[in-house]
């Protein structure tokens, strides 16, 4: 089955470890990062993707920060493929994901869609998140089974369209199939449609309810490790096109359908499942 968190009334507000994470993100953000937005130079990496001396100074920052707080290792997305892999197999027992800037392509254009996240991991699975967007300052953020954070408050979500034809879809067509890119151009499903390039920033936006419905075809750890407990820990809802459960899709390459509230998930994933 999809994997869903519940929000708990009971939960009293962040704990001290999710504060001190938020504290080092939000810093970093202010030392390394928005002194560089719109001024600092890029380069392309293996992959095709952007890297500026922002990514790699934050990463540096958030390290010493993270590890200071908990001395686990870190996984960090402007690292060699080789070094990830074996960070991966080693931190079973915790390790820190990093992406110091997702949305690198939005910084250095000037486009204000861009976002700092950071997750704990145990035994292959995120027990606590912070995705951080400097130019709004918002912290999205939460903890395994303590709900989610909005700038420190629950976070609540709007309320969801009613119905699959009136709700607001934010979908990343560029590892979909062809068949279903094509079903979702000539036939969308949903109102409206949305996509600025930060897949950490789309989770915790539709975690809050601001877009109701979400679809990816591929993203790699770091793009979801926060983004994917903030969503459940809000009440939200998230599977893999192709099997139910999301933790057990390849985590260097996994595709993501998500929903804000239960009916609008079920009614969503059938519908992309249908094509």
């Amino acid at each position: 089955m999809e994997r869903c968190g519940m929000t708990r009334n009971d939960a009293r507000g962040m704990g001290a470890m999710l504060k001190a994470v938020v504290a080092a993100v939000k810093l970093v953000a202010a030392e390394e990062i928005m002194p560089r937005y719109l001024k600092v130079a890029h380069q392309r990496k293996s992959d095709g993707s952007l890297c500026t001396e922002a990514d790699v100074a934050a990463q540096t920052a958030l390290t010493k920060k993270l590890q200071a707080i908990l001395h686990v290792p870190v996984l960090g997305e402007e690292m060699p493929a080789k070094e990830q892999h074996a960070i991966w197999q080693s931190g079973h027992d915790g390790l820190w994901c990093v992406d110091p800037i997702d949305g690198t392509s939005n910084f250095v254009r000037g486009l204000p869609y861009f976002a700092v996240s950071v997750a704990l991991l145990r035994e292959g699975k995120s027990v606590l998140g912070v995705v951080y967007d400097p130019v709004a300052d918002e912290v999205f953020a939460a903890e395994s089974g303590k709900g989610a954070f909005l700038n420190g408050e629950k976070l609540i979500g709007r309320e969801p369209a009613g119905l699959l034809e009136q709700a607001l879809a934010n979908v990343d067509l560029k590892r979909l199939g062809t068949k279903l890119v094509g079903q979702l151009a000539a036939n969308p499903p949903y109102g409206s449609q949305r996509n600025f390039g930060a897949s950490t920033l789309d989770w915790c936006y539709t975690a809050a309810g601001r877009y109701d419905l979400y679809l990816h075809g591929g993203q790699k750890l770091w793009d979801y490790a926060a983004g994917t407990l903030i969503l459940w820990e809000s009440g939200g809802h998230a599977c893999c096109i192709e099997n139910d459960d999301f933790m057990q899709g390849d985590i260097w390459q996994r595709s993501v359908i998500a929903a804000s509230n239960k009916k609008l998930f079920d009614e969503w994933k059938s519908w992309i499942r249908a094509q």
